[in-house]
């Protein structure tokens, strides 16, 4: 049996679990998840249903991981602690991961959907505005080439695919500091074998 489990479907943020296992150079099994009748495994693993869901087949037991920026940073921990931050590094480490799991998804989420957040509502929202969100996120970038500096860290695989998904899908604006970053992270042998599994994956999925 492999170490890992991954529930996985390329159309979904698993894309950012596939390219964490491959940094990690985790062994692992993938088991694609339809749309309709999830597997029984998936539900039982994680009664919500979504994907990512990663097992890892521990020696005490079987542990559940759900939440990609969770998966990424466990990952981390349990195979390639040099992809973890030093004690100097964990501020950015930690401020950028979760600030890409709450302000700059909320923001893309509510500029998509069309949410019109008025100026003196955005104190009651986690990401303020999407232009300051998104300055916030590209000033950083100008000054570092990765979350944590001059050092590719595991923060890099959640905060760069909303990156490079963000430039992609143009639910972010193509600013030069965010473009670089993104040349950067593309051309990471990891990011390239995942890619490539998940493309050809979605070049078999009926349109």
């Amino acid at each position: 049996m492999a170490d890992y489990t991954l529930f996985f479907n390329p159309m979904s943020r698993a894309q950012i679990a596939r390219w964490a296992l491959h940094e990690a150079q985790a062994d692992y099994h993938p088991v694609m998840v339809p749309w309709q009748d999830k597997p029984e495994a998936l539900i039982r693993a994680n009664p919500m249903g979504k994907v990512p869901t990663l097992i890892h087949h521990h020696s005490d037991g079987d542990r559940v991981v759900t939440e990609a920026a969770a998966i990424c940073h466990y990952l981390a921990e349990a195979e390639r602690p040099e992809l973890l931050p030093s004690d100097a590094e964990k501020a950015d480490y930690f401020r950028w991961l979760f600030f890409a799991a709450g302000p700059l998804e909320q923001a893309i989420t509510a500029r998509a959907m069309g949410w019109a957040v008025a100026e003196k509502q955005q104190i009651m929202v986690g990401f303020g505005s999407y232009d300051r969100t998104v300055a916030a996120l590209e000033n950083w970038f100008q000054t570092h080439d990765h979350v944590c500096g001059a050092r590719f860290t595991m923060a890099d695989v959640y905060v760069g695919s909303a990156v490079v998904w963000g430039l992609q899908f143009k639910t972010l604006p193509e600013r030069d500091a965010l473009t670089a970053y993104r040349a950067r992270l593309v051309e990471r042998p990891a990011y390239k074998a995942a890619k490539a599994i998940d493309e050809e994956l979605l070049a078999q999925m009926p349109r």
